[in-house]
C-alpha cells in the first residue's frame, strides 16, 4: 500500500508537492483529528495541532510526526517514542531569516529609521533630530556564536564592524575561520562592544544573566539587539538603564511575556518588532520542503536528519542498551558542565557486556546530554554528532571487556587545551536506575537526581558538619550525600543531592570556607 500522509495545517506548496509526487496525501484541517489519525503513516503540523498522548495512541499506523517548524512542544514527544514514531522538525529553517533581522534592527537603531519614518509619516521634516552613528569601524559584541550568531557575524564583518564574540562550546578555529575574534567572557565582551546581539540558548543560566550587573559592566552608550529570547534579557534593568543614558539604545523582537505592552514601548529609543524574526516567506517555503523531505526519508526508510527523540535501533540492541541510553546522556552533561573551557575530544568508553554491542546510540546520547542548552538549535540524538563536527571536537568510542566491579558501565570523557574530564556511571537494580560511580578520579556510588552539588577540598575533620550546618542555614534540604578522597589527609570530594537549588551567594559561600570548589548540577528529570 502506497503510505498515506495527512497535512493537517498550512505548509509550501513544494512541500505538499514533494509529498504527493511520492504519497496519497489528503490537506485536512477540519476532520475531527482523533477520528481519522488512525488511517495515516505520517502527519504534517505546526504549532496549532496538539499532539498528545491520546491522540498518538489512536494513531495505529504512524511512523513519523512532522513539525514544519523548530519546536515541537505541541508534539508529545515521549508518547510519540513510545510508540516508535519518529518526530522531525526544521530546526535549520529559520537561520537565515533571523539573521537578517538581527541586522535590520542593528541598521534600525544605528540610524533611527523606525523614529524617523514615525516623524515624516506624521508631516516633520526633522532632519537634525535622528540623526544616526555609522556601522562601519564599530565593535559588535555577539553573545552566542552558534549558526544564528555566525551568520550575524558574517554579515556585520561584510558591513566593516569588528566583531567580538563570546561562546565557550565553540572551538577557536571556528572563530577564526569566520574572522571574528573570541574572547573568555561575557564581561569581555561588554568591555569593548559598541553594540551588543544575543543570540544564547534560554536556559536557566541564561535567564535574566543580561541584567543590571551587564549593564553596569558595558561601555557607555551601547546599543542592545535581541532578536533570540526574551526572557533572556531583565526588561525592568533595561528601562533603567535606558533611562539613565547607560544604554544609549535598544532594539527587541522577543521579550519575556507575548505579546508585550509594556513601558519599552513609550522610549524612543527602542526600536520594537513583534516577533518577526523568523516571519518571512522563504523561512515558511523551507520550513514546508525541509519537513516533508523528513516525513518522505522516514517513510522511505532514509535517514531523518532533524529527528528530535532516539533513533530506531534493532529491538534486540535496544533491549540492552536502551537503559544505558539516559545514563549515557546524564553523564555526557555533567562532563560538559565540569569543563573549564571548549572540548577538543569526547571519549565514551563502554565496559563490560555493553562492548559486544555497537554502542554508537551511546555515543549519540552522551553528545546529546554534553550539547543540551549549548546550541542554537533544539538538539537531539540525530544532530549531536554533527553540532561536535561543527565545533571541531573529536568524537572516539572504546571499548573494554573488563568492568572490575560492575557488569556494565559507561564512561565519558572530555579533553580540552590544560584540562581532562572523566565521569562514569552503571545503571542499578531491575529497574536500572543511573547511578554515578566515579567522577574526577574520586570513586562515589551516588544515584543520579535532578539536582546535586560537587565540593572538592582538603580532607580534614570538620568538613562535612560544616557543608550540613550551611545549607541547613539556607534553608536547602540535603537528599543524599557521598564522600571519598583519593587519600588519607589529601583532597576529597562531597557529591550531595539537594531538594532546591542553592543560592549564588551559598555557593560563593562554600568556595569562600576554604573548598577548591563548589558546582551546582542540574540535569532535571532522569529519563526512564
Amino acid at each position: 500500500m502506497t503510505p498515506r500522509v495527512l497535512v493537517r495545517e498550512e505548509i509550501s506548496d513544494a512541500g505538499v508537492d514533494l509529498l504527493r509526487s511520492r504519497f496519497d496525501v489528503d490537506v485536512d484541517a477540519a476532520s475531527a483529528l482523533e477520528e481519522i489519525i488512525g488511517g495515516y503513516d505520517a502527519i504534517v503540523v505546526r504549532s496549532a495541532t496538539k499532539l498528545t498522548a491520546d491522540v498518538i495512541e489512536r494513531a495505529e499506523r504512524l511512523k513519523v510526526i512532522g513539525r514544519a517548524g523548530v519546536g515541537v512542544d505541541n508534539v508529545d514527544v515521549e508518547a510519540a517514542t513510545r510508540r516508535g514514531i519518529i518526530v522531525a522538525n526544521a530546526p535549520e529553517s529559520t537561520v537565515v531569516s533571523a539573521a537578517e533581522h538581527t541586522v535590520g534592527l542593528l541598521v534600525a537603531l544605528a540610524r533611527n529609521i523606525p523614529q524617523a519614518h514615525a516623524a515624516l509619516k506624521q508631516g516633520r521634516w526633522e532632519r537634525s533630530a535622528y540623526g544616526g552613528i555609522e556601522l562601519a569601524g564599530k565593535t559588535l559584541g555577539v553573545l552566542g556564536f552558534g549558526r544564528i550568531g555566525q551568520q550575524v557575524a558574517r554579515r556585520a564583518l561584510g558591513l566593516g564592524m569588528r566583531v567580538v564574540a563570546y561562546d565557550p562550546y565553540m572551538t577557536p578555529d571556528r572563530f577564526r575561520e569566520l574572522g571574528a575574534e573570541r574572547v573568555e567572557s561575557p564581561e569581555d565582551v561588554y568591555a569593548v562592544a559598541d553594540f551588543l546581539t544575543l543570540h544564547l540558548p534560554l536556559t536557566a543560566e541564561t535567564r535574566g544573566s543580561v541584567g543590571a550587573a551587564a549593564f553596569e559592566a558595558m561601555r557607555p552608550g551601547v546599543r542592545i539587539v535581541n532578536a533570540a529570547r526574551g526572557p533572556l534579557v531583565d526588561e525592568d534593568a533595561l528601562l533603567e538603564a535606558l533611562r539613565a543614558g547607560k544604554i544609549a539604545g535598544a532594539a527587541l523582537d522577543v521579550f519575556g511575556s507575548e505579546p508585550y505592552s509594556g513601558p519599552l514601548l513609550e522610549l524612543d529609543n527602542v526600536v520594537v518588532t513583534p516577533h518577526l524574526a523568523a516571519s518571512t516567506g522563504e523561512a515558511q517555503d523551507r520550513a514546508g520542503v525541509i519537513v516533508a523531505e523528513q516525513v518522505a526519508a522516514a517513510l522511505e526508510g532514509g535517514l531523518v536528519t532533524n529527528a528530535v527523540n532516539i533513533p530506531v535501533i534493532g529491538a534486540d540492541d535496544l533491549e540492552v542498551l536502551g537503559p544505558y541510553v539516559p545514563l549515557a546522556s546524564r553523564l555526557g552533561r555533567i562532563a560538559m558542565d565540569l569543563a573549564d573551557g571548549p572540548a577538543e575530544e569526547i571519549v565514551i568508553t563502554v565496559y563490560g557486556g555493553l562492548a559486544d554491542y555497537d554502542a554508537r546510540l551511546l555515543t549519540v546520547a552522551a553528545l546529546n546530554g554534553a550539547f543540551q542548552g549549548r546550541a542554537d538549535r533544539p538538539v537531539n540524538y540525530v544532530n549531536a554528532p554533527l553540532i561536535a563536527a561543527e565545533r571541531g571536537i573529536e568524537v572516539r568510542e572504546e571499548r573494554s571487556r573488563s568492568a572490575r566491579d560492575y557488569t556494565n558501565l559507561v564512561r565519558v570523557e572530555l579533553r580540552g587545551a590544560g584540562f581532562r574530564v572523566r565521569v562514569a556511571g552503571t545503571t542499578i537494580g531491575s529497574d536500572h536506575r543511573p547511578w554515578l560511580v566515579n567522577i574526577l578520579g574520586f570513586e562515589i556510588e551516588l544515584e543520579l537526581a535532578p539536582l546535586f552539588v560537587i565540593c572538592l577540598y582538603d580532607d580534614v575533620p570538620g568538613v562535612i558538619g560544616r557543608v550540613g550546618t550551611l545549607f541547613g542555614e539556607a534553608g536547602v534540604n540535603i537528599a543524599g550525600m557521598t564522600v571519598s578522597r583519593s587519600r588519607r589527609g589529601g583532597k576529597a570530594l562531597m557529591a550531595l543531592t539537594v531538594d532546591s537549588v542553592p543560592s549564588p551567594e551559598l555557593v560563593e559561600r562554600l568556595r569562600g570556607e576554604g573548598f577548591d570548589d563548589a558546582r551546582v548540577l542540574e540535569l532535571g528529570p532522569v529519563a526512564s
